[in-house]
């Protein structure tokens, strides 16, 4: 039986991983800021492809919620609101309980040592009431849990979901909706259980700095 060719199949989910990735990091760095109309012509100029790899990435960030896309009306990028942030918050507690949980004991003692480090830099900016740097960081700092984890089934989901819920953080409400004074002795006892290597610590301290409910006393 004759095997058909993939190769064009290949080169063009390539090509359009690639230009997904510089639009990713455009909107993630701020050069495409909230609320930006994204023009085909002119993604197509910048980035020097067609447009048909440009539609497909656009739509796959539309799915990860970094793209609205309104058929006929508008592509643009997305603008956060105060309503969003706290759900966002909440279900990144709710994924990342479970990736802290599954890392920790996975630690080599190179990345206990920077996940230790980023911590103490979370907390310094948290200290100096720059939580909004924080937020803007916020992908990078949770995607060294990820690579940790060893279960590719929620390492797929946190990149499918991660970007759009992290970036829905940028708000000006950020430290009226999430406090400082609850978020800060939490990090430090993220930091504890991370240091004795417990996990089950850690998920608690992950999803206390989250604001997710935590069980109620008898």
């Amino acid at each position: 039986m004759p095997v058909p060719s993939t190769q064009p199949a290949a080169e063009r989910k390539l090509l359009r991983d690639t230009v997904q990735d510089k639009i990713r990091a455009a909107i993630m760095d701020g050069t495409l800021e909230p609320g930006e109309r994204l023009n085909d012509d002119d993604l197509i100029a910048w980035l020097g492809v067609s447009r048909t790899p440009i539609r497909e990435a656009l739509a796959e960030l539309a799915r990860a919620g970094l793209i609205e896309m309104a058929p006929n009306r508008y592509t643009r990028v997305a603008a956060p609101t105060k309503d969003e942030l706290l759900d966002a918050y909440r279900t990144l507690g709710v994924i990342y309980g479970g990736v802290v949980r599954l890392a920790v004991p996975r630690f080599t003692a190179a990345q206990r040592k920077k996940i230790v480090a980023v911590l103490d830099d979370v907390a310094a900016r948290v200290d100096g009431e720059h939580m909004d740097d924080v937020a803007r960081e916020g992908s990078d700092i949770y995607a060294m849990w990820v690579e940790a984890c060893g279960n590719a089934s929620l390492a797929q989901l946190c990149r499918g979901t991660t970007d759009g819920l992290a970036f829905k953080l940028r708000v000006p409400e950020l430290t009226e909706l999430v406090p400082a004074d609850v978020v800060r002795p939490e990090i430090d006892k993220l930091r504890a259980a991370v240091l004795a290597q417990d996990p089950i610590a850690a998920e608690l301290a992950m999803e206390a700095i989250h604001l997710l409910p935590t069980r109620s006393a008898d």
